[in-house]
């Protein structure tokens, strides 16, 4: 049990949620020991802990916790606008307060001021992760804290719609509000400016431990990289296949591509519209599903949003954050998908029991 009194650090990772590999001391979001046979582009955005938090449960009469961090002045084109450095502390589906660190790469603390803990409680805190942020430590003032218990992993693959932009905060993109809503531990594998169904990346989701798993990818199959019906069809049928080496039976919900008004009847340099190429990865799912596939779940991802959810036309912000982490979360709990151990109500209240936080610290 990692857990610790006023003024002890604490060693970082026991805390840490959302993580998939390791390099060094930095959770990252692709293996690093097979980097060389993707996209230059993947690998970079990989490098982001994006989904990335820190869990804790708090004993009674614990004031506050503090992060000891390292990070970068991130820079950001377009989108609204983001605080840099700016740490928030949620409570359940609940955020209960934000703090800024220090915008620059130095070393820094940043303090998170707890409300009044009462019988103890699980908290989260969402670092800026567009600062790339590399936690070294945390510790409590006053009572005292414990890594929080495990959630069910929900590991989830997409372009830049899942790994959050532009939602304002890091809490506010659809898969970490989702987890919320499920008892889940997301790890967020979105690629921004990829996603295009890579054969790597499928065997590394197969490898990966889950017991739930998301892909919603195709928009960036329309373009920047044109692609058409019938290899789109393909594509699908192999990333499935591929996943399902590794996962037999887990539970797989599959996102379409969402609405993007201005690809939807537009060809790309390919000759096909978004709606086709959309149609195609659906009818990929429900021929598989058909042919034997019982956990494999299509969720249609154009009746989710309208154009009024798009802050750009294409990226939702944080009401069709809110609005898409609904409809998956719906459609989990509507095919029964939620693993063992997600979506538990006592989770909170039994985190402090399990632990043996106390009053005493």
């Amino acid at each position: 049990m990692t857990r610790a009194g006023g003024g002890q650090w604490l060693e970082p990772a026991p805390f840490l949620r959302g993580t998939a590999w390791w390099d060094g001391p930095r959770p990252v979001r692709v293996d690093p020991s097979v980097v060389g046979v993707l996209p230059w582009e993947l690998v970079e955005r990989a490098a982001l802990p994006v989904g990335v938090r820190l869990e804790f449960a708090a004993a009674p009469g614990t004031r506050a916790v503090q992060v000891r961090y390292r990070a970068r002045v991130p820079g950001r084109d377009g989108g609204p606008p983001v605080p840099a450095h700016c740490f928030g502390l949620w409570r359940g589906g609940r955020c209960v307060g934000e703090a800024y660190g220090a915008p620059s790469a130095a070393e820094a603390t940043v303090t998170l001021t707890l409300p009044p803990v009462d019988g103890g409680a699980v908290f989260t805190v969402y670092p800026p992760e567009g600062a790339a942020p590399v936690v070294l430590g945390l510790r409590a003032v006053g009572g005292a804290v414990a890594a929080a218990p495990r959630r069910p992993r929900w590991v989830v693959y997409g372009d830049s719609i899942t790994e959050g932009w532009w939602a304002t905060r890091p809490a506010h993109a659809w898969p970490a509000a989702a987890g919320r809503a499920l008892g889940l531990d997301p790890v967020n594998l979105g690629y921004a400016g990829s996603a295009r169904g890579e054969l790597p990346i499928a065997r590394q989701l197969a490898a990966l431990p889950a017991a739930l798993l998301t892909l919603a990818f195709g928009t960036n199959c329309w373009g920047p990289v044109p692609t058409t019906p019938p290899f789109l069809y393909e594509l699908t049928r192999a990333f499935v296949a591929t996943v399902r080496e590794g996962h037999p039976d887990t539970p797989l919900l599959v996102v379409s591509p969402l609405l993007r008004p201005d690809a939807e009847t537009t060809a790309n340099a390919s000759g096909a519209t978004l709606a086709e190429l959309r149609t195609a990865m659906e009818e990929a799912v429900r021929e598989l599903r058909a042919a034997g596939d019982p956990r494999l779940v299509l969720l249609p991802g154009r009746p989710l949003l309208r154009p009024e959810h798009l802050w750009d036309g294409l990226h939702p912000d944080d009401a069709g954050h809110a609005r898409l982490a609904a409809a998956v979360a719906d459609a989990v709990r509507a095919h029964g998908l939620v693993p063992a151990g997600g979506a538990d109500p006592a989770y909170v209240d039994r985190a402090t029991t399990r632990h043996g936080l106390s009053s005493r610290g």
